[in-house]
């Protein structure tokens, strides 16, 4: 008889890996605060927050509470026809954590479907408005939007993980990542920060374009990259004067991770349309929102058929919206800024011997974000066989060595991760 291990590798996927050759694994039965409990006891610092979402660490008893309370009156209900209280209130604190006029709030079940609302309300409005060519979508390389058919054909067409589709996918338009980093010098001139492509783009193509989308400030899963805000203040200005509706795809960054509670708050500038997953439930469910202004939504109800044209069935999930309410309300508590600040100088000098070895190309720091860029691809079952014994959980991917630690990992937590990165590079480094 197979063990569970065994039986696991032969008949489920894991996400980005191979039926045949399956990757290693760790069996977790437990995971409290920011520690996973291995099978045999050992336990592990979620270095990850477990892709990016466990913002306030696991089993939160707040969240749980509140899942638990409503668990035991409406777990779900269609949202069709029908309504209930966690949607609502939901709503009102989403109103009033977002800037004034993002207020009309679509509800589903992950952050890539948040996308791909994001992108039917954008196509939606044009038409309403009278632009039927404008079925197309801009976007800057180097982005990541999700693994769903409309949002792979906006991550990067050429270095994305998505590339191997080709000709499958609806092509796109496509500038150059934003030149400028976060923390540099701003660059007036347009044809060093990036703004002059994009001008361009849209004299030449701004009547098939419906929309611009981009993930402001960091790009996640393309290349961890971070920019200068004001390459989002000049985009803003074109796509208004090129009637281009502008769409941040907020899922990874926001709910505090770079520091402020979205990561376009940096720039000062507001989208037409946002879309936000992840830390909206605290990671303990799945659940995304896509946001429109009352612009955007009054445009699609004018025009044919006068309806959004998407409804999944655990939309506005009563479960997810009571957790949501939860996390939300941790956050107005206001402390996770000192946590997220504190992170980042902890990352910020733990990290820096990094830059001195030669395997490492680049170190960079954001909030809770600790970016170390080899050289050459990681060797991720290396880095993955070492958390038995580091006690650090760290997932690597292509030449990237990263965290996104929960918001609550103490100084000596931080210190344990920092040292697990230093520790890979110093193996890394061996190799070249």
């Amino acid at each position: 008889m197979l063990s569970a291990d065994e039986f696991d590798r032969r008949h489920i996927w894991r996400p980005y890996a191979s039926m045949t050759a399956a990757p290693p694994l760790h069996r977790i039965t437990d995971a409290q605060g920011v520690y996973l409990t291995r099978v045999d006891g050992g336990r592990m610092i979620d270095a990850m927050s477990s892709w990016w979402c466990m913002a306030h660490g696991h089993r939160r008893p707040e969240i749980v509470a509140a899942m638990t309370a409503q668990l035991q009156r409406m777990p779900h209900v269609m949202f069709g026809g029908l309504t209930h209280d966690p949607a609502t209130e939901l709503a009102q604190r989403l109103v009033r954590l977002l800037p004034p006029g993002l207020d009309c709030i679509f509800y589903a079940d992950s952050g890539s479907v948040a996308v791909e609302v994001a992108l039917k309300m954008a196509r939606q409005a044009q038409a309403a408005r009278g632009h039927a060519t404008r079925t197309m979508f801009a976007s800057a390389r180097g982005g990541y939007h999700g693994d769903t058919w409309k949002a792979m054909s906006l991550c990067d067409p050429e270095t994305g993980m998505h590339g191997h589709f080709g000709g499958s996918l609806q092509p796109q338009f496509f500038v150059r990542r934003p030149p400028v980093a976060f923390g540099d010098a701003w660059i007036e001139d347009p044809a060093l920060n990036g703004l002059q492509e994009v001008e361009t783009l849209f004299a030449e193509q701004a009547g098939r374009i419906a929309g611009f989308i981009i993930e402001p400030v960091v790009q996640g899963a393309g290349g961890m990259r971070f920019y200068h805000p004001r390459y989002l203040a000049g985009l803003r200005r074109l796509c208004d004067a090129a009637g281009v509706l502008l769409i941040f795809d907020e899922v990874a960054t926001g709910f505090g991770r770079t520091g402020r509670m979205f990561a376009m708050e940096h720039a000062g500038v507001w989208p037409d349309i946002i879309c936000l997953g992840k830390a909206l439930t605290g990671g303990h469910i799945t659940f995304a929102a896509t946001v429109a202004s009352r612009t955007v939504a009054e445009a699609i109800a004018g025009g044919s058929p006068g309806l959004l044209m998407h409804g999944p069935t655990f939309m506005g999930n009563p479960l997810a919206c009571a957790a949501a309410c939860a996390s939300l309300d941790l956050l107005q508590t206001g402390a996770w800024r000192d946590d997220v600040a504190r992170i980042e100088a902890g990352l910020t000098i733990g990290l820096a011997p990094a830059r001195d070895m030669p395997a490492v190309a680049d170190v960079r720091v954001l909030g809770a974000i600790g970016v170390v860029e080899m050289r050459s691809p990681i060797d991720v079952d290396r880095a993955h066989a070492r958390a038995v014994a580091s006690g650090v959980y760290l997932r690597p991917f292509g030449r990237l060595l990263y965290t996104m630690p929960p918001f609550i990992t103490s100084d000596r937590e931080l210190e344990q991760i920092v040292t697990e990165m230093l520790n890979i590079c110093v193996i890394e480094s061996e190799d070249v």
